[in-house]
């Protein structure tokens, strides 16, 4: 795990900028009638996209309710998701998130399902997320680097109630800045989940870190319980040059 962390820390420091907290402006905007697919590289060009529907219609959400829909290894970049969606942005797999921008995430801004590997969100942001921004359902490794995040409840989650539930599941944050928010990451300590948090900060009275204890739903209804607050060394790590306030 040492190696992974170290590897995708360079990464990022080596890819992006410091966080920017300025949303941008579109340079246009196009409206998908279904899920847009994306395998290799796709270059949105600073337009916003759609779905043109309401975030408080009766549809369901899942993956049909996906702005895009992006294969194993693709790469999503310079797009705005804008508020007529549900879904935001599936990885079927490993992917990379570069410069996006979601002005009103609705059910979650971005779902990873990847079984194994490391995703990067590098840069961009999202506002007025109700619950999750980015949900981690699969396994494997999360990188997000120089995010911005307003209005929320968690910047990242690893489910807590799955089908199939388990882990472990792997966050690495670095230059995050939250404002209006409540959690950074939430992660489960019966799966060996972690987050490593390092040169982030965040208007007070967010949370850095909170422990979950995860459960299966498909043994039966349940819902996550919150245990620590806080790092603790091993399922929420200090990776150093953490503030309360930026």
């Amino acid at each position: 795990m040492q190696s992974i962390v170290l590897a995708a820390l360079y990464f990022a420091a080596s890819a992006a900028a410091a966080a920017t907290t300025t949303f941008p402006s579109a340079a246009g905007s196009t409206t998908f009638s279904e899920p847009y697919r994306v395998s290799g590289t796709y270059d949105g060009g600073m337009k916003r996209f759609g779905r043109g529907h309401d975030c408080d219609s009766d549809e369901d959400g899942g993956e049909e309710g996906a702005v895009f829909i992006l294969e194993d290894g693709a790469t999503l970049k310079n797009a705005i998701i804008g508020s007529d969606q549900l879904e935001g942005v599936h990885c079927d797999g490993t992917c990379t998130i570069q410069n996006v921008w979601w002005e009103d995430v609705c059910e979650d801004a971005l779902t990873l399902l990847q079984e194994s590997g490391t995703s990067y969100v590098i840069g961009g942001g999202a506002k007025s997320a109700s619950d999750k921004i980015i949900q981690h359902n699969g396994k494997g490794t999360v990188v997000v680097t120089d995010f911005y995040a307003n209005t929320f409840g968690k910047v990242y989650r690893s489910c807590g109630n799955c089908s199939g539930n388990g882990g472990p599941r792997h966050v690495i944050m670095s230059g995050v800045v939250v404002t209006g928010g409540t959690v950074f990451a939430g992660v489960n300590s019966n799966y060996g989940d972690t987050a490593t948090i390092s040169d982030s900060c965040g208007a007070a009275p967010a949370k850095i870190c909170q422990v979950y204890e995860g459960c299966d739903k498909a043994e039966g209804d349940c819902e996550s319980e919150k245990q620590s607050t806080g790092f603790d060394g091993e399922s929420c790590i200090d990776g150093g040059n953490n503030s309360a306030s930026c």
